[in-house]
């Protein structure tokens, strides 16, 4: 019978140990082997020939979320790969040698909406090794926040429109799981800063607030408890101008207080919890 008493390390080198196994027979008799193992590399501590891994490419995803018509849109492009032929993807693109991720992302979005200061967040990366049908490509989320009317898409050569959230069940790759990914983060981002009112014009109404917020939550809110939530920050600003042309009657219309949001979030401002 034969057992282990024992696995030691002793360092020989950078990149070498010794493993010390000590074995102990039936008789009592013990046996003492040392065998090298060794470490790879790590980049960080090691010069390492790094050629081998330019076999995959680096990429960002942008998922452009838009408010129109009271609904939460994102922008989408429709693919022409042989494998998701037809369907509808996010808009992307490799990073460039000379670029780093939020220059790509930019890129991406200028390219495509006309806009080029815009609020963007990068969210996730993913990494799945068959996520693409051209090899390996690991990809960098980001979302960001426009203004539909201010945007003059690019069409090109692929079709490219805005379409409601709530009905997406399919996007070409792994793109619905992005999507639903920044939308989680979107979700928890507006209650916690106020960077909804990217997705508004400059001058607003109440009762488009709240739409907003209830297309990007998911929820009914309470018209009152609304209003009374939103009034305690004092972001808002009453512009003493009213609604024009609209089927409804018409309601008073604010801006957001920038300045004063400036001046508080670092001190007393901790969100709004719906």
């Amino acid at each position: 019978m034969i057992g282990l008493a024992g696995n030691n390390y002793i360092h020989a080198c950078k990149i070498c140990y010794f493993k010390i196994v000590t074995i102990i027979f039936a008789d009592k008799t013990i046996i003492t082997l040392m065998t090298p193992h060794i470490i790879k590399p790590n980049i960080n501590t090691t010069p390492v020939d790094i050629s081998k891994f330019f076999g995959f490419a680096v990429s960002v995803d942008c998922v452009i979320f838009g408010f129109d018509e009271n609904v939460l849109k994102v922008l989408l492009i429709k693919s022409d790969l042989e494998e998701f032929l037809g369907k509808w993807s996010l808009l992307g693109d490799l990073v460039q040698l000379d670029e780093d991720l939020e220059s790509a992302s930019y890129r991406v979005l200028k390219e495509r909406t006309g806009l080029d200061n815009v609020y963007l967040e990068q969210v996730y990366t993913f990494s799945s090794v068959d996520r693409h049908p051209a090899g390996r490509v690991v990809s960098t989320a980001y979302f960001s926040l426009v203004n539909v009317k201010h945007t003059q898409l690019q069409q090109m050569n692929n079709e490219l429109h805005w379409h409601k959230v709530d009905e997406l069940k399919t996007l070409a790759f792994d793109h619905k799981v992005i999507l639903d990914t920044c939308l989680k983060q979107l979700q928890k981002k507006v209650q916690e800063e106020p960077i909804i009112f990217n997705l508004l014009e400059n001058k607003f109404s109440l009762r488009d607030l709240q739409s907003l917020y209830e297309a990007i939550l998911g929820v009914k809110l309470d018209r009152r408890n609304f209003r009374k939530k939103l009034f305690t920050t004092g972001l808002l600003v009453d512009i003493n101008e009213m609604e024009n042309n609209v089927p409804h009657r018409p309601g008073k219309l604010y801006t957001f207080n920038e300045t004063r949001y400036s001046k508080m979030k670092r001190k007393t401002f901790v969100g709004i919890d719906f």
